[in-house]
């Protein structure tokens, strides 16, 4: 630990003790309304919910306001609010990578389940290509967010281990209220929003919504990055005894994916600066020449193909309908909480790997590689000595070898999905202050998937790229079209998975300041597929046609799995009030994580066991709050799973197996020093690393920094027209390492995000607000594709977030 480890944990753990001692001094009574009132639903077991001060377990709480003060540019970017999770969201709206409190995720977020409504979108957090964030657009239609780390969430809904993120929707109410937002933004950005609540009649509630937008992206792709909408609505019935709501949401929604780009490195990659002709927070390969494509598929003199449209990056395209029930029968009360999505979620993305060399450097290995090919030399009738290369759009001739070029695939998957999920609880006070809940959960899923991975091609290491043929003085044809590969890594299958799980719960206020709470849960996964089989082939029987010399071929057999496995989780927490506005918590739970699609297809059959342990206090006045959890974590049977790149440009399939720990601190700190002006700093500090690793045992877990903060200062101004407020981010993001290795290093960084709104009377409200306003150089991810060092003379490939980016949005209610 450094000293700046030490003095922000020594901080964190000072201010949140100092902040009660001022209340006690202050003689301050317990609040009973307002903020400490506030009610939370995730990770309870009764449908009523319970005060957030009452909760034994770490959870974060934001309103509308709260999130459109934030201007997520994605569902992921919004849990940069929550301690305890890194979020990576330089791939754009989707398909971020999300990784909660030292947890070895990896890549994605196999660690984060998103709900709507109390029930999960996808049961499976995680399939490859696919994670939950992906599936789940923010709108004004959404009231508020609740984000619950660790805690009694592994015996409830989907058993998440991790983080669960339920965002709850605004529902109809009697006194009809709406809103109109238009957002812009420097990108060019075009945003609608709008929701109506109101009635149909006095128990029949309705509200509506949604939302359409089109941006050309902070990176410039020379066409639409981000492009499509949303629409939402519910109608709820009242009754006697409680009442029944029943929604939908239709999303359809295109979003670029951006991948790593060249970068310089320096100091043993402790400083980070541009590569030249390309700026790291706007520029990416994305372009024209990479959108509409056409990839080699199947065998013939002729191959046949299918074309993509890269443009599409990774969106979506699904509906999703479902409904909670909340009655009360005597003294039970039933909650029911059901959901159906199905849709499509597919990935056109740029995958880069190797790192980018001249020209002249590139020729040179393929006249090597030809020449040691027997098949060539033999069909070419004598060995290559030079090659001639010419731009694939227009076929101008390239005569400087000193030009920078690269080579990355262009990678397609189809991903159609359903599923449907089911929780039922039946709750009683079965004496006075002692409640049990049992519950049952069901959910049945499916993936139908087409895969194909490689495609590699050559092109300028410059945004925008353009694409580059090359053919060898011995008629040797390195390229077609651009493309020097067709698909390394092929999948055609269709999946299904169901689980199962009873539950068991029981709370017990002992007394008005101790209560305990104590569950258990059974669940039984099942999951069945069949595969289609591969053979590896020269494409067209031609062996001077290099790019698809050894192709990836599905090819007509096919295989079957089956697995079934049946997992126990438990959890057991407390909490006492110490004062009427300071409680402290103590929560155990032992958890699990099935394999899921992917995993069973590579043969990793392997249960994940997750042990965590969490103790924490909380406090909250009008003047002061303070959330504080230290928390530690074991894992075992972690799978590991990564494509890399062999050294002579070929790409192998990682699997390891291991375990790691992790312990650390997160915080949640307000105080209001003076009328108006309101000081938050919220963050973590952790150490996780590997165990059982084989010799990667005492390595840091990859991609999580140790320290992340924020630092966010606001002040209101009241006028006689309304409010202004001002408000503004320091956010600190420390050393990384991209790789199990611990052998590439990603510095730390800051950024700075700041704003201001207007309230015009009790309708209008305009806000001006901008993200990394110093343009600074930070890393989320090196270079995914290589496993160690990565740097080749100073140049390595890494994703960098976005650079500055300023908004504006002008809403109006009625």
């Amino acid at each position: 630990m450094t000293k700046f480890d030490k003095k922000l944990l020594t901080g964190a753990a000072f201010a949140a003790l100092l902040l009660p001692a001022i209340g006690a001094a202050q003689a301050q009574d317990a609040q009973q309304g307002g903020l400490l009132e506030e009610i939370i639903v995730t990770g309870v077991a009764r449908s009523d919910g319970i005060k957030k001060l009452d909760a034994s377990f770490s959870i974060t709480t934001a309103d509308a306001e709260a999130i459109a003060e934030q201007q997520p540019a994605s569902t992921a970017d919004l849990l940069k609010i929550v301690p305890g999770v890194w979020v990576e969201s330089s791939s754009g709206t989707s398909g971020a990578n999300i990784d909660v409190r030292g947890f070895p995720g990896g890549g994605d977020a196999p660690f984060i389940t998103v709900q709507l409504d109390g029930s999960p979108l996808f049961p499976p957090p995680t399939l490859s290509f696919l994670e939950n964030s992906t599936l789940f657009r923010l709108d004004d239609t959404v009231e508020r967010v609740e984000v619950l780390r660790g805690g009694p969430s592994p015996i409830f809904s989907n058993g998440q281990p991790g983080a669960t993120i339920n965002f709850i929707q605004r529902k109809g109410k009697v006194d009809p209220e709406g809103s109109l937002k238009l957002t812009v933004g420097d990108e060019g950005l075009y945003r609608f929003d709008t929701y109506y609540q109101g009635a149909l009649d006095k128990d029949l509630l309705f509200s509506v919504g949604g939302f359409y937008r089109t941006s050309d992206g902070i990176r410039d792709t020379e066409f639409p990055a981000d492009r499509g909408g949303q629409v939402s609505g519910n109608i709820t019935k009242v009754l006697e005894n409680g009442e029944v709501t029943f929604y939908g949401r239709y999303t359809d929604d295109k979003n670029a994916f951006y991948t790593a780009i060249p970068l310089l490195s320096s100091n043993n990659g402790k400083t980070i600066k541009e590569f030249p002709g390309f700026d790291a927070g706007k520029g990416t390969f994305l372009g024209n020449e990479l959108r509409n494509v056409v990839l080699e598929v199947t065998p013939g003199a002729t191959p046949g193909t299918i074309r993509r449209d890269f443009a599409d990056g990774r969106g979506v395209k699904a509906a999703v309908v479902g409904n909670t029930i909340d009655l009360t029968f005597g003294e039970w009360t039933v909650s029911n909480k059901m959901n159906y999505l199905k849709g499509q979620a597919d990935t056109r993305g740029l995958f880069t790997g190797a790192n980018p060399q001249t020209l002249g450097s590139f020729i040179n290995g393929q006249i090597t590689a030809a020449n040691a090919n027997a098949a060539v030399v033999a069909a070419a009738g004598r060995t290559a000595t030079a090659g001639s290369a010419s731009f694939a759009n227009g076929g101008a001739a390239i005569t400087d070898l000193n030009m920078q070029v690269i080579t990355a695939g262009l990678w397609s998957v189809d991903k159609d999905i359903e599923s449907f999920t089911d929780d039922i609880r039946f709750s009683r006070e079965i004496f006075d202050g002692n409640t049990i809940t049992i519950g049952a959960y069901f959910a049945d899923y499916s993936s139908k998937d087409l895969w194909y991975l490689g495609n590699n091609v050559l092109m300028t290491a410059t945004p925008n790229a353009k694409l580059i043929n090359l053919t060898l003085n011995n008629g040797a044809k390195v390229t077609r079209n651009g493309f020097v590969g067709t698909s390394f890594f092929d999948v055609n299958a269709s999946y299904n998975g169901q689980n199962i799980a009873a539950f068991i719960a029981d709370e017990w206020a002992l007394t008005d300041d101790l209560r305990i709470d104590i569950g258990g849960r059974v669940e039984r996964q099942k999951v069945n597929a069949t595969l289609e089989n591969v053979s590896t082939m020269d494409l067209d029987g031609n062996p001077l046609t290099l790019a698809n010399n050894a192709t990836s071929v599905l090819n007509g057999s096919f295989r079957t799995l089956d697995y079934a496995n049946t997992e126990t989780s438990w959890t057991a927490g407390v909490n006492y009030y110490l004062t009427g506005d300071l409680s402290v918590f103590g929560r155990l739970n032992s958890g699990f994580k099935f394999p899921q699609f992917d995993n069973l297809r590579d043969g990793q059959d392997q249960m994940q066991k997750i042990d965590q342990q969490e103790v924490g206090l909380k406090t909250r006045t009008s003047d002061y709050a303070a959330y504080v959890t230290f928390f530690h974590n074991k894992f075992e049977g972690l799978p590991f799973q990564q494509f890399i790149i062999n050294p002579d440009g070929s790409q192998t399939q990682l699997t390891r197996i291991g375990g790691s720990k992790a312990y650390g601190v997160e915080f949640e700190l307000m105080v209001m020093p003076v009328e108006n002006l309101n000081l938050a700093l919220r963050g973590n500090y952790q150490k996780g690393e590997f165990k059982d690793f084989g010799p990667n045992s005492g390595n840091q877990v990859q991609r999580q920094p140790k320290i992340q903060f924020t630092f966010s200062p606001s002040y209101d101004v009241p006028m006689d027209w309304g409010k202004l407020r001002f408000f503004a981010s320091y956010n600190y993001t420390g050393a990384r390492w991209a790789d199990v290795e611990n052998a590439q290093r990603l510095p730390s960084f800051n950024t700075i995000d700041a704003g201001i709104s207007a309230d015009i009377g009790d309708d209008v409200t305009v806000m001006l607000s901008g993200t990394n306003l110093t343009d600074e150089l930070g890393l989320t991810e090196g270079n995914a594709r290589i496993i160690g060092g990565a740097n080749t003379s100073g140049v390595f490939m890494g994703r960098p977030i976005f650079g500055r980016n300023v908004k504006m949005s002008v809403a109006t209610k009625f």
